[in-house]
């Protein structure tokens, strides 16, 4: 965990009672999950044993998410906001965050992020390998499988933009999207490898 931080190292002045707001946000997708409310307990709580807790103020108690629904936040990384009285936590949900069963706490529209996402659901089936999946199969035929069918989707969505369909073309980039999301993992590299490297460019 990347956060050295103490909690006597935060400024908490500003709410009143003593309490640290945190913001939750889903690492992969960085979808905003939820916020919440930690005191030095919690917070030290959470450092040690990397899932989220948070001081309840409604039950004045300390409150685990997940230990009641089992859809615990498992820490990433943490950092402090520029004013030293906000945390932001990068966090895997084991499942939906909110009480409503939903995914976030925040009515933001589901498929923002969907891309990250469906790069976990490719992870975890490159793990589990279950029968029956596509893209188990894919990985099972391997790199040359996978690579070819990057190159024909690569193929069809230029043949749509050149055509100027721009249905098909969202049709056939999200066949290209998917497929080198697949080679991706194949290759052990995720979105992120590709977003450092595409910063370090930028700088």
């Amino acid at each position: 965990m990347n956060c050295t931080y103490s909690f006597k190292d935060f400024e908490l002045g500003k709410t009143g009672d003593g309490l640290l707001p945190v913001i939750i946000q889903d690492s992969r997708t960085l979808k905003v999950l939820m916020l919440g409310y930690m005191n030095e307990e919690a917070y030290e709580k959470t450092r040690s044993e990397g899932k989220v807790t948070f001081w309840s103020r409604s039950r004045n108690t300390l409150w685990t998410k997940g230990e009641t629904s089992g859809n615990f936040l498992t820490v990433v990384e943490m950092y402090p906001d520029c004013d030293n009285d906000t945390l932001l936590i990068k966090a895997i949900p084991d499942g939906p965050t909110c009480h409503r069963g939903t995914t976030s706490c925040f009515d933001t529209p589901e498929e923002e992020g969907f891309i990250r996402t469906l790069e976990g659901v490719i992870q975890k089936r490159h793990e589990q390998m279950p029968e029956g999946s596509y893209t188990t199969k894919l990985f099972i035929k391997g790199v040359k499988c996978i690579s070819k069918k990057v190159g024909e989707e690569t193929s069809e969505s230029i043949i749509e933009a050149v055509d100027g369909n721009r249905d098909r073309f969202i049709y056939e980039a999200s066949d290209l999207i998917y497929h080198y999301l697949v080679l991706l993992e194949q290759m052990g590299v995720s979105i992120s490898d590709l977003e450092k490297e595409l910063s370090f460019r930028h700088r």
